[in-house]
């Protein structure tokens, strides 16, 4: 199977167990090896007192994209460090894309960039994230080994 191929099983296999990202009805779709899109849509449960979007939603979405950037290689990956700097509001309605980069991949530690950004093309939050990569296997090692026919792509 290809890194693509891979990436994207990973995914599938996060998502299966992902009861945050399913509730907050992020959807997830690995555009390369290390690189994901995530959308979300403002709703009424995510404003705060400042009738915006509260601030730890925006996090999780971006945070969400980071966390399947880097568990794209079939180990599993942990957040070591995270930051993130709010832009501008987002509001009750707002389709926002966390879109997660690559930007260094050692053997045990990676670093991600994440733009999120609001159905105007208007950047409301970066996020900077340190993965730390483990020994463990994210899928059964027969299921690293073989293809993905007929697996959804995500």
């Amino acid at each position: 199977m290809d890194e693509l191929e891979l990436a994207r099983r990973c995914a599938e296999a996060m998502w299966a167990d992902d009861k945050a990202a399913q509730a907050l009805g992020i959807r997830v779709e690995v555009t390369a090896p290390g690189a994901v899109r995530a959308t979300m849509e403002v709703t009424a449960a995510m404003i705060n007192g400042h009738d915006v979007c509260h601030g730890g939603y925006l996090f999780t979405l971006a945070d969400t994209a980071f966390a399947f950037a880097c568990n794209a290689y079939g180990r599993v990956s942990l957040a070591a460090a995270a930051s993130i700097d709010f832009l501008r509001p987002a509001k009750l309605g707002d389709r926002l894309t966390a879109e997660a980069a690559e930007r260094h991949r050692g053997r045990r530690a990676g670093i991600y960039e994440v733009t999120v950004i609001d159905q105007d093309d208007a950047v409301i939050a970066l996020f900077h994230g340190r993965s730390h990569t483990t020994d463990r296997p994210l899928l059964p090692s027969a299921e690293q080994g073989r293809g993905a026919a007929g697996s959804p792509a995500i």
